[in-house]
């Protein structure tokens, strides 16, 4: 499912405007990022939560060249799913979508 299907999934479930339902699906998307910007995390019950990981600095290498290059330390979003999606998903059978 990408963004604009999840628009219209909300659109058709609630009744309401495609055009309503992206301004409530992009207010959604940017609040989360907005505190995942400042570092704190999201916890939907049920799903799952979002944290930041820090990441420390490493030396790493160059795919092309081999090379050896120092790598910046860096934050990164992190998902981990919720027990009941967890569980949902599993629950499905092999070869069905």
């Amino acid at each position: 499912m990408n963004k604009s299907e999840l628009i219209e999934a909300l659109a058709e479930k609630t009744n309401m405007p495609i055009r309503e339902a992206g301004s409530v699906t992009n207010t959604l998307i940017e609040a989360m990022t907005e505190a995942l910007a400042r570092g704190e995390s999201i916890e939907i019950r049920g799903f799952g939560s979002f944290v930041v990981k820090q990441y420390d600095s490493y030396v790493g290498r160059n795919p092309k060249t081999g090379e050896k290059i120092q790598v910046a330390p860096k934050k990164l979003p992190f998902f981990k799913v919720g027990k009941d999606l967890r569980e949902k998903v599993n629950a499905r059978r092999p070869g069905k979508k």
